[in-house]
């Protein structure tokens, strides 16, 4: 009888993608070095052109996925793939932990509380806890979020290794909404500065007119900030000082969260001055 299966071999052939495999063969063989490899080493083990070899170096590199030494000429991975398999393992767990705790910062704020992480080049809303009030703000999840004009994009772009930091800033465009909205990377990098001294960010009716939101970011065990929670309501409602004590109240849940994610450093709740009208 003919044999009428489809050549599975063939087929896989046709959809392999050489330089992947190879890129992961990479991150394969120098986790079993963690003082790293020369690209000699490497090149040499793997079989791979210096030419292919030091492209995906490079780009590894770029990405985070590894780090180079300049005096040992080694390469090593970074702790970014544990990050991503910590992230794949628990995200269910990250949103059972934070649900609970929109709902109850939402109880003592009455405004609408949400929750978000950052995407390939923006934030990405994932779930919120409707405010009290008649008149409140809904979103949907999967609502992709600016990043220079956001509480939440603010927030988690403060405390971001810097080598992340700029890849995003690669990817910002700065559109402008109103008069309020900051549209150059000088003046944002100072907003993140007073993000990381205050421990809050402001969106000061900075996309929609009318429109406040404060929020925090949320570390995960790595002090990696994997999220933010924020508020979002009208002006006459979020008066200066409502902001100054819904930031400490924000404050308080995320560091709650974070520590229950795992993360140990001991963060202080100051007293909020600074008016950033």
């Amino acid at each position: 009888m003919e044999n009428t299966l489809p050549n599975l071999e063939k087929i896989e052939e046709n959809y392999k993608v050489p330089n992947l495999e190879k890129g992961i063969a990479v991150l394969e063989y120098l986790s079993l070095h963690p003082l790293g490899e020369t690209l000699q080493e490497i090149k040499t083990t793997l079989d791979i052109s210096q030419t292919t070899a030091y492209r995906i170096l490079n780009t590894l590199v770029r990405l985070d996925y590894l780090l180079y030494n300049e005096d040992s000429k080694r390469y090593r991975l970074s702790r970014k793939l544990l990050t991503l398999g910590f992230r794949s393992l628990n995200e269910h767990n990250l949103l059972e932990t934070v649900l609970p705790r929109l709902r109850d910062l939402r109880d003592i704020v009455k405004e609408t509380v949400c929750f978000g992480v950052l995407g390939s080049k923006k934030g990405i809303f994932i779930e919120q806890a409707q405010g009290h009030h008649t008149f409140r703000f809904v979103l949907s999840p999967g609502k992709p979020f600016e990043l220079h004009c956001s509480a939440p994009g603010k927030a988690i772009m403060a405390y971001l290794p810097n080598t992340v930091r700029e890849r995003y800033l690669s990817y910002m465009e700065f559109p402008r909404f109103n008069a309020r909205t900051i549209t150059c990377k000088e003046a944002y990098l100072e907003e993140l500065e007073k993000v990381r001294y205050y421990g809050y960010a402001l969106d000061n009716e900075e996309e929609l007119s009318g429109v406040i939101c404060v929020g925090a970011p949320v570390f995960n065990y790595t002090g990696y900030p994997c999220g933010a929670i924020w508020i979002s309501g009208p002006k006459d409602r979020l008066t200066k000082d409502v902001i100054k004590l819904s930031a400490k109240q924000i404050m308080e849940i995320t560091i709650m969260v974070s520590a229950e994610l795992g993360y140990s450093k001991t963060q202080k709740i100051q007293a909020i001055y600074h008016d950033y009208t």
